[in-house]
């Protein structure tokens, strides 16, 4: 049941509505169980509700990965490289694995005659070298720092125990082989199925980590053509060809530096 409480004044009427649950005094009752009615001379009728406080949207922090890695009493050392500086070399041996704090690498495998093949550019966020925890006892690949480039290294002995023991690291690590793996997936399906041009393209913006909140112009490490082509799969002079036709579209900004506009996705989606 509610009870009403009136108050007059000149030439208006201002209810209360209230419920009699509410076990709070009169003089403490809370706003935000009240709907005030007022009735003007003419019989309009309003309704009102008190404002609600909004919530102030929170992000949660990104994962510190050297922190968790203390926490567990794991003391994972900071590597820093400046650009071109090989992090570790085709068949050396493989006993650490590597978190990329900031910076670029290049992996890249050379085949028995020579050839160089580049399987994957990585950046801050991104685990490598994990192929010491299938087994692996020599690197399949190599990997170079493409700019200034700092990374954790942590021994086989002690990622193995954190993926054992932690299931919050665990998590994190098991995500970063899922997205690993579809992107090789969709590589693959790129490679057979889509243009030279589409490919080229598509690579630039996975350079740039398209996908990500931020919409602006990202700059790409200092990468040659020739990298460039090595990845997409195609010659030299074709790399040459559509850069220079996405630069004349607005696409991407390539004087010195190279940075890579969003719509730049036109390109991959066209048929």
């Amino acid at each position: 049941m509610l009870c009403c409480f009136a108050h007059w004044t000149p030439g208006t009427i201002v209810t209360r509505v209230s419920d009699p649950r509410d076990d709070f005094p009169k003089s403490e009752a809370r706003d935000t169980s009240s709907v005030w009615f007022q009735a003007s001379p003419r019989g309009m009728i309003s309704s009102t509700m008190p404002p609600k406080p909004s919530k102030a949207r929170t992000t949660p922090p990104p994962f510190d990965v050297q922190a968790f890695l203390k926490s567990g009493g794991v003391a994972a050392r900071t590597v820093r490289f400046a650009a071109g500086a090989v992090v570790f070399a085709q068949g050396a041996q493989a006993n650490s694995v590597f978190y990329a704090q900031a910076g670029g690498v290049k992996l890249s495998v050379l085949s028995s005659g020579g050839k160089e093949a580049v399987v994957a550019m990585l950046g801050p966020g991104d685990f490598f070298g994990e192929g010491c925890l299938a087994g692996q006892p020599l690197r399949m690949a190599t990997a170079t720092a493409v700019m200034q480039t700092a990374l954790l290294r942590i021994s086989h002995r002690d990622m193995i125990r954190m993926l054992h023991d932690h299931a919050v690291f665990s998590n994190r690590f098991i995500a970063h082989m899922l997205a690993r793996n579809i992107r090789i997936e969709e590589d693959l399906v790129d490679q057979l199925f889509n243009s030279s041009e589409k490919r080229l393209a598509r690579t630039l913006l996975l350079l740039a980590r398209y996908g990500t909140e931020d919409t602006t112009l990202r700059e790409l490490p200092k990468l040659s053509q020739e990298t460039l082509a090595e990845m997409v799969g195609t010659t030299r002079s074709r790399v040459n060809f559509f850069m220079n036709k996405f630069r004349k579209l607005g696409l991407i900004e390539y004087n010195g530096g190279l940075k890579v506009n969003s719509s730049l996705l036109s390109i991959v989606l066209h048929d």
